[in-house]
């Protein structure tokens, strides 16, 4: 498909990261509930990689990052990078650096995320400025010369 990128916003309520990535990947602005339960059951699921490098013992962090008043970062990046089997793109628009989870499992389709330092918002190609977001493409093939 041709045409531009949009940033989809998404509301500012604690949960941006998680329902940003669920429109990404499910265009679905409300995922942050069940996208939260799939971190803390994968944190859980593997207590000796995710140890206190959380700055928390796994089992305190699973409670807290289930909290809808708790913020995501690079860790759930990286975690939901690995189960939707697809690089998520994390573009930081305040150091115009971008942080690519998922990128040595050599997956096929990338999506992305505008970052300003506190929010995060989707990113996504509409075909022109202004069709319903039913029309955005928000999953994108990886190239995979260079890999």
């Amino acid at each position: 498909m041709e045409g531009i990128i949009l940033r989809r916003v998404i509301p500012s309520d604690n949960s941006c990261l998680f329902n940003a990535v669920g429109y990404v990947m499910d265009h679905d602005k409300n995922k942050a509930p069940e996208l939260r339960q799939v971190i803390a059951a994968t944190v859980a699921s593997d207590p000796e990689k995710y140890n206190e490098a959380f700055g928390k013992p796994n089992g305190e962090y699973c409670t807290w990052i289930i909290d809808p008043e708790k913020w995501g970062g690079a860790i759930e990046l990286s975690i939901l990078a690995d189960y939707y089997g697809r690089e998520i793109a994390a573009y930081d628009i305040q150091t115009m650096r971008c942080d690519l989870y998922g990128q040595e499992r050599t997956y096929s389709e990338r999506a992305m995320l505008i970052y300003d330092g506190l929010h995060y918002d989707a990113l996504a190609m509409s075909p022109f400025e202004g069709a319903p977001e039913e029309f955005d493409q928000t999953i994108f093939r990886c190239k995979t010369t260079g890999r």
